[in-house]
């Protein structure tokens, strides 16, 4: 169960090498959270990532995840849940693809869907059963800004985006009153080795203050988070921009 201050003692990461989950289970584990489970593909840095956190003391675990699996989902994470209670999922995992080459290659932009919306989906689907199951728990999605509005740049990640962040508010919705919490986190252009090579963008952030962002949220027990906090304010501005207006602008 969480504890007084809503910090979970216990914790599934699906996507358990993202940069910003692992930022997020440190900053949970020096604070009260004792037992993680990391699913994603296994690899060393699966394995990595589950060797830094024992040595802050957590109890962790690695399991074998794939989002593009999604008939597996209910095997996997259901004996996660069959193991422990669960007081929170951070559904962690998402691709960026390549814009350019994503256009050209079909095959290559589903894949971005796939992984980003399809597989979340499914996953969310599941772990929010069973968090119901429970009759408590908080699921964290991370979503992105990239998903307010579609932009040329990034198009093809943006509406994957887009539909994984109107699946949780409606997934909220659902389970408003079964003492599940969903709550939804906006980053914005996040500087970590999945964005290495990438432009900067203004309001940019770090895996660490969307982590800060995300013990606040949970803490508040928010449904929506924006990292930074002031991107709220300049994508209530952008949506309502004009196209031929927002079309122009040098983004």
């Amino acid at each position: 169960m969480k504890d007084a201050f809503g910090i979970p003692q216990s914790l599934l990461v699906l996507g358990g090498t993202s940069e910003i989950a692992l930022a997020t289970v440190r900053r949970l584990v020096v604070r009260r959270t004792r037992t993680v489970w990391l699913a994603g593909r296994p690899s060393p840095a699966l394995e990595a990532a589950a060797t830094q956190l024992r040595s802050l003391g957590a109890e962790v675990h690695t399991v074998a995840f794939d989002a593009l699996h999604p008939d597996s989902h209910e095997t996997v994470l259901g004996k996660v849940f069959a193991e422990a209670d669960i007081d929170m999922v951070l559904l962690a995992f998402g691709i960026l693809g390549d814009q350019a080459h994503d256009e050209r290659d079909p095959v290559a932009a589903v894949r971005v869907a796939q992984t980003n919306y399809t597989g979340a989906v499914s996953a969310g689907l599941v772990s929010a059963r069973a968090l119901q199951t429970q009759g408590h728990g908080s699921l964290v999605v991370l979503s992105s800004v990239a998903g307010e509005r579609a932009r040329r740049a990034d198009f093809i990640y943006g509406s994957s985006k887009a539909g994984l962040d109107v699946f949780a508010q409606g997934l909220g919705d659902a389970l408003h009153g079964t003492g599940v919490h969903v709550m939804v986190v906006r980053p914005g252009f996040v500087r970590s080795r999945m964005t290495a090579g990438l432009e900067g963008a203004l309001l940019a952030t770090t895996p660490e203050a969307v982590a800060t962002a995300i013990e606040l949220g949970l803490r508040r027990r928010s449904e929506t988070v924006w990292v930074p906090g002031a991107l709220r304010v300049v994508m209530a501005a952008m949506r309502h921009l004009p196209r031929a207006v927002f079309r122009l602008l040098p983004l």
